[in-house]
């Protein structure tokens, strides 16, 4: 019973600060939001008395809102600003969407005053219809206007708005081809390729893994990355990989051997008092317990090692203006190593996580093509980082 006091205590607490909070804000003038919350609380019984405050409320902010918007209309509509078409076109957006979210709340009852709460709807289809196309026919003006000019930070702004222009009114005049047109204009080209500069053959499969931007999952909207020369591409950026060296160490094995003790538990043995005889429990059963044993391995242990370390330059140029921007180090190192060993004597002195280790034989050494490709594979990823993390255009 103490618990659903509790609960309801605090039930009636959550409702009393959520009114008090709808009340804030239709004070401070916060209409929109004082409605959401009142259309929420009133979504369920709302002929309960308990919910009489929120109908107030909505009925209050609903006046309000509506009355300073077509105010600020009025004086907008008056300016004819072609600036201000958008902010019209948002506020007959914003009136209509205030109605709908009521009506299906409708009827509200006041019940102290017998009557139902007044909601002064308006049909704004013809306005909306209006300021819809008025809106339309400036963004499309404005977005052709910059698709005249020679900065792509214009061509990208002229896309935004053609893509704008398409949600509010879907496929006015030609603007899905001028949206093409827009997002090749602003985007920036970049030409990638690989240099090598050491005495050592780069694998042709890494040089095209580097090359092949579809698996870098690089999400720049603006930035298209060719691994080849592409027709009719004018390139804004280059980015070289110019390998600068590259060091594979002999095929080495190494032996050596060490001997290993350890106390092992070996099953279990009656315990002997100190006269020889055997210990009994109380139920006069023999007493058994841990038998430890001394044990000794010899391994010989061999281990197969060589590695690949490669370093690289990757410099970031600017084809337009045919300067190096930016220089970054890259470096990568990828270790073959295959440890197997023999023994002779009680493995189990050795430390159970060498275990495997008596299982493994000698395998063939990766080729140096293979080593060079292995660690390119890392060299990938710092490459990946190096893009995402220095855009070419600030």
């Amino acid at each position: 019973m103490k618990k659903i006091t509790l609960l309801f205590s605090f039930l009636v607490f959550i409702t009393s600060c959520a009114l008090k909070h709808t009340q804030e804000l239709v004070h401070s003038g916060d209409y929109d939001n004082a409605i959401t919350i009142a259309v929420s609380s009133l979504e369920s019984n709302k002929d309960k008395k308990s919910k009489q405050d929120y109908v107030y409320l909505l009925e209050e902010a609903f006046a309000k809102a509506k009355e300073r918007d077509l105010n600020t209309l009025n004086l907008l509509e008056k300016e004819n600003n072609p600036a201000q078409i958008e902010h019209i076109y948002q506020l007959y957006v914003g009136l209509n969407n205030r109605q709908e979210k009521i009506k299906p709340l409708l009827p509200l009852q006041l019940l102290k005053e017998n009557r139902t709460a007044v909601f002064a709807f308006e049909n704004y289809n013809d306005k909306l219809v209006t300021a819809k196309n008025a809106l339309s026919n400036y963004l499309y003006a404005n977005a052709k206007a910059l698709l005249k000019s020679t900065n792509k930070i214009d061509f990208r702004k002229a896309f935004d708005d053609f893509t704008y222009l398409n949600q509010i009114n879907p496929n006015f005049k030609d603007v899905n081809e001028l949206l093409k047109e827009a997002k090749f204009k602003g985007s920036d080209f970049v030409l990638v390729s690989t240099k090598n500069e050491t005495n050592m053959i780069i694998p042709v499969r890494l040089q095209n893994d580097l090359l092949d931007f579809n698996t870098y999952g690089l999400n720049d909207k603006w930035t298209v990355y060719h691994n080849t020369e592409q027709d009719g591409i004018r390139y804004d950026f280059g980015v070289r990989i110019r390998f600068r060296e590259v060091v594979i160490s002999p095929e080495q094995i190494k032996e050596k051997e060490f001997i290993k003790e350890r106390r092992i538990k070996d099953g279990q043995k009656k315990l002997i008092d100190a006269n020889g005889k055997e210990v009994l429990d109380e139920k006069g059963k023999v007493v058994f317990v841990d038998n430890w044993k001394d044990v000794t391995v010899k391994v010989n242990e061999f281990r197969q090692f060589k590695s690949c370390i490669i370093t690289a330059k990757v410099d970031f140029s600017n084809w337009t203006t045919n300067q190096l921007l930016q220089s970054f180090p890259l470096s990568s190192e990828f270790i073959f190593e295959n440890v197997y060993a023999n023994y002779k004597g009680d493995r189990r002195a050795a430390d159970d996580s060498y275990f495997p280790n008596f299982n493994k034989k000698t395998i063939p050494f990766p080729s140096n093509e293979q080593m060079i490709y292995d660690a390119g594979e890392d060299l990938k990823n710092k490459l990946k980082g190096i893009l995402n993390q220095n855009p070419l255009r600030n």
